[in-house]
């Protein structure tokens, strides 16, 4: 995350360009997430720290809230600027493919960690929630690039209802967190 978050850093420094600095916030909030989180991880290795499991789960919640915003705003760049990748069908399939791949394993490591209090398991679950529910978003305004028949009117329509709902359920992902935070401690 980090590395895509410089490259997208540097292209949007290069090109002036906002929707390149968008996305550069965005993977370093998710970057920043994943690594708080196996640092957390690490250290409860050596020692098991609930409290360090807490903080990293409120830091995530904040960062989870921010990131919705900052996807707003993104989301907002590529729909007034028609910003969305038009791919050939057999890199469409691979996107679906791995698209589908990652909502599978965040149900089964949900269904595996069902029954686990950890709030440490429980923020990675959420940030890798997000990241799916950004992935669904991102797959959809290809396809309908890419294979849309749909008239210009119906496509905007409906990145501006996916984008929202990404957004809420970001934000409410980041909510739930600092809810459970201040419930468990």
């Amino acid at each position: 995350n980090l590395s895509y978050a410089i490259y997208n850093g540097i292209l949007g420094t290069l090109n002036h360009s906002l929707w390149f600095a968008a996305m550069c916030a965005y993977y370093i909030i998710l970057g920043t997430m994943r690594f708080s989180a196996i640092l957390c991880e690490r250290k409860n290795n050596d020692t098991v720290s609930i409290q360090t499991e807490f903080f990293v789960m409120k830091f995530s919640g904040i960062m989870l809230t921010v990131l919705s915003v900052v996807l707003t705003g993104v989301i907002y760049i590529s729909i007034s600027q028609h910003i969305a990748a038009k791919y050939n069908e057999i890199i469409m399939i691979t996107i679906a493919t791995y698209t589908f791949g990652k909502i599978a394993m965040a149900i089964i490591r949900a269904v595996k960690q069902r029954n686990n209090p950890s709030p440490l398991l429980a923020t990675i679950r959420s940030i890798g929630y997000a990241e799916v529910a950004v992935s669904v978003l991102t797959l959809q305004r290809s396809m309908l690039v890419s294979f849309g028949s749909m008239n210009g009117a119906n496509k905007h329509i409906l990145n501006v209802a996916t984008g929202a709902a990404v957004c809420l359920f970001v934000l409410g992902l980041g909510i739930i967190l600092l809810v459970e935070n201040r419930k468990d401690k």
